[in-house]
């Protein structure tokens, strides 16, 4: 017999913007994978950043208004398509829950004058990485998922807040908000505690 869903059942995505140069993560949302998300979430990334910016980001075709909406002209975007084709050698369960094989990438200039060279979501998908091995609720194919979309707001707002100040990134050799010049120390755990403890009630 078939059990119906839980209300409020369903995905929910984790859309992240990286920088390049201290590793940052200059914004996230947690939401769904729709216009109405992008456009929210492409406005925080702006609302961010105090210069012009290059901007890149996948094919992904709400990311198109959702930038010029927040940047205007005020940015030099590109979107970088990865091309994918079968996986023939592999059958059963691999074959479902395996990535096609990446067969190419292409590049596309959107908005100003992007360098070609540094159009990459490979700093953004090294991170995808890093969030999979540091929250369990990340993992694929486990009953490690989040049962409460409010539990799983809360525990990526707690990894952000780790991530940006309290660890050490081998890249830049502090963490990314000393290397962005946020801070001048590396947090700890009681650094994130006394946040939340001083933090009004909801």
């Amino acid at each position: 017999m078939l059990k119906a869903a839980p209300e409020g059942a369903g995905d929910a995505w984790t859309w992240t913007a990286i920088d390049a140069d201290s590793k940052l993560i200059v914004s996230y949302l947690i939401g769904s994978r729709d216009a109405d998300a992008a456009q929210d979430f492409m406005h925080d990334v702006a609302d961010r950043l105090a210069t012009r910016v290059q901007l890149t980001t996948d094919g992904h075709g709400a990311y198109l208004s959702a930038v010029l909406g927040a940047f205007g002209i005020d940015v030099d975007y590109a979107q970088l398509v990865k091309h994918y084709g079968p996986t023939p050698d592999l059958a059963g369960p691999e074959r479902k829950y395996s990535p096609g094989e990446c067969c190419g990438i292409s590049k596309r200039r959107v908005l100003g004058k992007p360098i070609k060279a540094l159009v990459s979501t490979s700093y953004v998908e090294k991170h995808n990485q890093t969030m999979r091995q540091q929250m369990k609720r990340f993992a694929q194919l486990t009953s490690s998922h989040s049962k409460k979309i409010e539990n799983h707001v809360h525990l990526v707002a707690l990894y952000m807040t780790w991530y940006n100040f309290a660890r050490i990134n081998s890249a830049v050799r502090m963490s990314p908000a000393m290397a962005a010049r946020l801070t001048d120390r590396l947090w700890d755990i009681g650094d994130i505690v006394k946040l939340i403890e001083e933090a009004p009630a909801p």
